[in-house]
């Protein structure tokens, strides 16, 4: 929230509810609203000094929980961002509970192993009851905020047991239908119960082609990869930004050839195998990074509003199109084309996305040949012939 607005508050997000909602979105997840640690700290938001209590910096719980009403009263679901891994040095816990934490042969508590992280300090989970405050840590929000799930940092820090634990405990709220987001990648995560995992290897194979790489059958190989151990009802997540590679690796116009060249991918992690994720500030074609610890520029709203208006189209008609949602994926995909349709019962949809900056063509399998469709985006008839010439980075949405 800090680069979200001027404010970078809880107020600020609940006053641009009705844009978000128009945009297409129907769940908000927040980065952390906790207190964030100042002993050994960098600012980090990922620094919780308090897992139960509201960052002033935000506004209050009050106003957390006017968020959270306002997006339910618009048929939005709100997550917040939980760090199960590590808390800030100067975390209760530290000095309570000693042994939550792990330590080295001299029994020193140490940071994350194998990160550069020294602004956090390990938890153990050898240690039954710091897990289950840790649990109960998660079920305070939601009783007490309404909220709506959690998307878990660093999910695969924590083991697997672990997750199961805290999945099961949080199923039992009956109250409330949880969405569950693993910010990680590991297979056990689908086993443990989480609705969603992180798509990292979808995104890294659109690097490596907007790099040169082929589109070609890498797109079904990560899609096998990604889902595999996962049930009907289990998802990856796919961006082209978020608040890590947008700071670390550039915005989508940085990484994927400017607005046309950002927006062909965006359709490909939006509409192939998966549920999209908008990084804030995304759909107004931000051409500066949100840097750690996103204290620096703030958003302007007002850039590009026509790039805005296509993301609402695309988003939108996702929203619209059961097929695109959950349909059965074939592929198509060229060499520098991705193509695929998804089909759910009677609805079709055809995607042909460019990821080259150069006009190219993509040559219909027989089935598709000579058929009539409805461009989803313009309501225009079109009749496929043989092939489909593509410009630049250009992108054809189909159905029927």
């Amino acid at each position: 929230m800090r680069a979200f607005s001027g404010p970078g508050s809880f107020s600020a997000v609940t006053a641009r509810l009705d844009s978000i909602k128009a945009l297409g979105i129907n769940v908000i997840y927040l980065m952390p609203i906790y207190p964030v640690g100042s002993y050994r700290g960098v600012n980090s938001p990922y620094a919780v000094r308090d897992y139960r209590a509201v960052n002033p910096e935000f506004g209050s719980l009050a106003d957390l929980r006017a968020l959270v009403d306002g997006a339910h009263s618009r048929g939005m679901s709100v997550l917040l961002d939980w760090v199960a891994n590590h808390t800030s040095w100067d975390n209760p816990w530290l000095t309570q509970h000693t042994d939550w934490y792990q330590t080295d042969n001299s029994g020193v508590i140490i940071h994350p192993p194998g990160t550069n992280w020294t602004d956090v300090a390990q938890l153990n989970y050898n240690n039954a009851d710091m897990r289950v405050a840790m649990i109960r840590s998660m079920k305070y929000w939601v009783y007490t905020a309404n909220v709506d799930g959690f998307r878990f940092d660093y999910a695969d820090g924590p083991p697997a047991s672990f997750w199961r634990q805290a999945v099961d405990s949080l199923r039992n709220i009956t109250s409330h239908k949880l969405l569950l987001l693993a910010e990680g990648d590991r297979a056990d995560h689908y086993s443990a119960g989480f609705d969603y995992i992180f798509g990292f290897n979808f995104y890294g194979r659109l690097r490596n082609i907007y790099n040169g790489g082929a589109v070609g059958t890498g797109l079904d190989a990560v899609n096998a990869t990604e889902y595999q151990g996962a049930t009907a009802d289990q998802q990856v997540v796919r961006y082209t930004s978020n608040h890590d590679i947008n700071g670390s690796d550039g915005t989508p116009l940085e990484l994927f050839g400017g607005q046309a060249g950002s927006m062909a991918a965006f359709v490909v992690a939006a509409y192939m195998k998966g549920v999209p994720m908008v990084y804030n500030g995304q759909e107004v074609g931000l051409n500066y990074r949100l840097s750690f610890p996103f204290t620096g520029a703030d958003i302007d709203w007002n850039l590009n509003p026509l790039l805005k208006e296509e993301y609402k189209r695309l988003l939108n008609f996702r929203s619209n199109s059961a097929a695109l949602r959950r349909g059965t994926l074939s592929n198509y995909s060229n060499n520098d084309v991705a193509a695929f349709t998804k089909e759910l019962g009677a609805e079709k949809v055809f995607v042909v996305s460019n990821l080259r900056n150069s006009a190219q063509a993509l040559t219909l399998p027989a089935a598709l040949q000579n058929t009539t469709w409805t461009n989803a985006m313009t309501g225009a008839s079109i009749t496929l012939g043989t092939q489909v010439p593509l410009m630049a980075y250009g992108y054809l949405v189909l159905r029927r």
